[in-house]
C-alpha cells in the first residue's frame, strides 16, 4: 500500500435520544443556541470547545457536524445532552452515537489528467461544465473520492477514519496501475 497522510476536515455524528424533546424548554439551557422554526425544524448549537455544531430535533435526534475527530464528535454530543438534561431531566443518560459521515482530504502528489482518468477508471463521473473535480466511487471501502487535476483528493462517506485511508491509498493504487498518475 502507498502511505498517502490523510487530513480529516469533519465528522458527522449522530445520536438518538430516546425520547422526544420539548426544543422551546431545552433552548435556554443552551447558550447561544439558534432556534427559528420557519428556517430550520430543530435547534442550532455551536460550541466553542470542541468547535462544532448541533443540530437538535424534536424527535429526541442530535446531529453534530464539524469535529475534527471521532473524540470531539462525542464529546460534543455529551456535552450538548448534558446540558439539556438540565431542563429536561427525563433525557436517558445512555444513548447511542453513530459516526455517520468522515470527510478527509490528501494531495496525491501529482498532477491527474481527468479526462484520461474518466476514461480509464472504472465507476467514475466526470462533467467539468458543472463541477471540476471526477467523481470515482469505490466498492470496499464504501466511500466517493473526488479527484482534481491538481492531484489534491477528497474522500467522503467513510465511517471510519482506516475506511477514508484506505480509500485514498487504493486511489492511488489503482491510478498507478492504470499508468494515471
Amino acid at each position: 500500500m502507498t502511505d498517502v497522510p490523510i487530513k480529516v476536515e469533519n465528522i458527522v455524528a449522530s445520536a438518538t435520544l430516546g425520547k422526544s424533546i420539548e426544543l422551546p424548554k431545552v433552548a435556554p439551557a443552551l447558550e447561544g443556541v439558534e432556534y427559528n422554526l420557519e428556517q430550520f425544524p430543530g435547534l442550532v448549537y455551536k460550541l466553542k470547545e470542541p468547535k462544532t455544531a448541533a443540530l437538535i430535533f424534536g424527535s429526541g435526534k442530535l446531529v453534530c457536524t464539524g469535529a475534527k475527530s471521532i473524540d470531539d464528535s462525542v464529546k460534543a454530543i455529551h456535552i450538548t445532552v448534558d446540558k439539556m438534561r438540565k431542563l429536561d431531566s427525563e433525557i436517558p443518560e445512555e444513548f447511542n452515537i453513530k459516526v455517520q459521515n468522515i470527510v478527509a482530504s490528501a494531495n496525491l502528489g501529482k498532477t491527474l489528467n481527468l479526462e484520461a482518468v474518466a476514461l480509464d477508471l472504472e465507476n467514475t463521473e466526470y462533467e467539468p461544465e458543472q463541477f471540476p473535480g471526477l467523481v470515482y466511487r469505490l466498492e470496499d471501502p464504501k466511500v466517493v473520492l473526488l479527484l482534481f487535476g491538481s492531484g489534491k483528493v477528497v474522500c467522503t462517506g467513510a465511517k471510519t477514519i482506516d475506511d477514508a485511508q484506505l480509500g485514498v491509498e487504493k486511489t492511488k493504487e489503482r491510478l498507478g496501475e492504470l499508468d494515471l498518475i
